[in-house]
């Protein structure tokens, strides 16, 4: 099997992904017209450039965004990605996939999203800083602990949220630990919020498995992206009894039908920069790794990954989106067909802002929880949604993504109805 050198960036473009994924929705809502329009657009949209100096002496003027789709239930609450492929269609997307996985959790937060276009694996540590302090002064019109709370995404981490943190405070003149999540613990992170995503998804896929009669010890599993959440879900899989045989990153894949060990890949990652060349596997394209067959596929990477081309050789019986878009609308109709269990991105991946409501509630009120309470209150809100979107699909004759849509589409439309035009 060949050795690819990327993930594959689809065409697709993701922001008309999301509002055909809301349509569906609206129609089945029977919204009316004014808060179709008004929740199929961004509300609020900030495009930035920036010079940033390099190592060099020489200055780059980047380009970056902070979008915020919708408020009408909370702050907005979304990531930060710092990647090449960063375009405005694909934060306005994000930022809409936002407000609906707030929502279908029922946590008090709107959605928001934004990114620069860079690519940080060249940079230094110095040159990141720079660019990270320099973006949140440019969206600090933006955010705000009762307004807008970014956290780390794709190509970010819990120093870069340190940086925003500091640099925020700084301009205010005090310490403001909410402002943003996924913070290291020692300026108010959170116990568990590192591993929430995976985690979250993990649970849903415990729940998916108890509907469909299944066995997670009995069950083989393909994971797509080894970055925080593939890698997470993986091992946590790996320990629940789920034999994993396959895992990928950017570089390219690892496959062996006897079985991985996640946490040893963990390691040998660190050491080599990449899961490619992990002892006792085959190599395996990350197009090839969502072909295999498997139980349970993952696909933790980026969006678009599963299209009409390649959704008719999935073999797994469940998809759980850790990504954000994974599937694109006609590659879940096909999956649908095939009578694949697909756990909508909005619910699979919703555990990371989960953790994230409850730093940001520990932030604001400086009393933190243990990491046990943590990951019991976040099992009990997963489980709780997994549960509400079931029971909506099962009442209405739905698959899971429509759903979840359903459901995250009336809560907010809800709420925007009642609070009413203004002026």
């Amino acid at each position: 099997m060949a050795l690819d050198t990327s993930i594959a960036v689809s065409q697709e473009n993701p922001f008309e992904i999301a509002q055909h994924q809301f349509d569906i929705a609206a129609d089945m809502l029977n919204l009316q017209q004014d808060l179709r329009d008004t929740l199929r657009s961004c509300m609020r949209e900030l495009i930035v450039s920036f010079p940033v100096g390099m190592d060099d002496g020489s200055v780059r003027v980047l380009r970056g965004y902070r979008i915020q789709h919708n408020i009408a239930r909370g702050p907005a609450k979304g990531g930060i990605r710092y990647s090449p492929n960063v375009s405005l269609d694909e934060v306005r997307a994000l930022s809409m996939w936002m407000t609906w996985k707030c929502a279908v959790v029922n946590i008090p937060f709107g959605g928001a999203k934004g990114g620069v276009i860079c690519d940080p694996k060249s940079m230094s540590i110095g040159e990141l800083e720079r660019l990270t302090r320099r973006y949140t002064t440019e969206i600090s019109i933006l955010i705000g602990p009762e307004k807008d709370i970014p956290a780390p995404d794709m190509n970010t981490s819990p120093q870069v949220m340190a940086w925003i943190m500091d640099t925020y405070s700084m301009h205010v003149g005090y310490s403001v630990p909410a402002v943003v999540t996924g913070k290291p613990l020692s300026i108010g992170g959170s116990e568990g919020r590192t591993e929430a995503t995976g985690r979250g998804c993990l649970f849903t896929i415990r729940q998916a498995l108890k509907h469909l009669g299944l066995q997670i010890q009995k069950c083989t599993a393909a994971v797509q992206g080894f970055g925080n959440v593939g890698a997470t879900a993986a091992s946590l899989l790996h320990l629940d009894g789920c034999k994993v045989v396959a895992l990928s990153d950017s570089r390219g894949g690892i496959y062996n039908p006897a079985g991985i060990d996640p946490r040893q890949v963990v390691r040998f990652k660190a050491e080599t920069g990449s899961v490619v060349g992990f002892p006792g596997t085959k190599p395996v394209s990350n197009a090839e790794l969502l072909e295999l067959p498997c139980d349970i596929l993952v696909p933790a990477a980026m969006e678009s990954q599963i299209t009409s081309v390649n959704a008719g050789r999935i073999k797994a019986k469940i998809v759980a989106e850790g990504a954000n878009g994974p599937v694109t609308p006609d590659a879940d109709r096909k999956l649908i067909e095939k009578g694949i269990f697909v756990i909508p991105d909005i619910l699979a991946n919703a555990g990371g802002v989960t953790v994230s409501y409850f730093e940001w509630v520990q932030d604001l009120q400086s009393f933190f929880w243990s990491e046990e309470e943590i990951n019991a209150r976040l099992e009990r809100i997963i489980n709780r949604a997994f549960q509400d979107t079931l029971a909506m699909s099962t009442s209405r004759s739905v698959d899971m993504r429509t759903a979840a849509y359903l459901l995250a589409v009336s809560r907010v439309a809800e709420a925007t109805r009642v609070r009413g035009r203004y002026p």
